[in-house]
């Protein structure tokens, strides 16, 4: 189910489900897709959504990813550029109860979310016929 999952969320990728629509490029369909895809990740194979600080010649890009049985997954770490080290996930909540409901209480990323999920659905239904 993974490595499916992987080959439809790069399918899925586009300027509509990036966080910052101007930026997205296709040579990079991952670039700022980490939030929505941690979330819809999140609802195919459970675990928790976790983030950390991402490090490059002083520079620092937050960056969400999952952690599932233990496991760390992350299936958008090309957004980032060579020479990033992405860190140990951790716990991101701040005041709400999970990392989800802390991202979701963002309109912008519940409906990049609910695109990209779509979007995933469509091509893992491809994927099986």
């Amino acid at each position: 189910m993974i490595e499916e999952l992987a080959k439809a969320l790069e399918k899925s990728w586009c300027k509509r489900t990036c966080a910052k629509p101007g930026l997205w490029r296709r040579k990079n369909p991952a670039f700022l897709q980490c939030s929505a895809t941690s979330l819809v990740v999140q609802d195919y194979v459970k675990g928790a959504i976790v983030g950390c600080w991402a490090r490059a010649d002083g520079v620092l890009i937050w960056h969400y990813f999952n952690r599932v049985r233990g496991a760390e997954l992350d299936f958008s770490p090309s957004q980032l550029p060579k020479g990033y080290q992405i860190g140990k996930g951790e716990n991101c909540k701040g005041n709400f109860a999970t990392t989800r409901a802390y991202l979701l209480s963002n309109e912008d990323t519940e409906r990049r979310c609910l695109l990209l999920k779509e979007r995933v659905e469509h091509e893992l239904e491809k994927a099986r016929k």
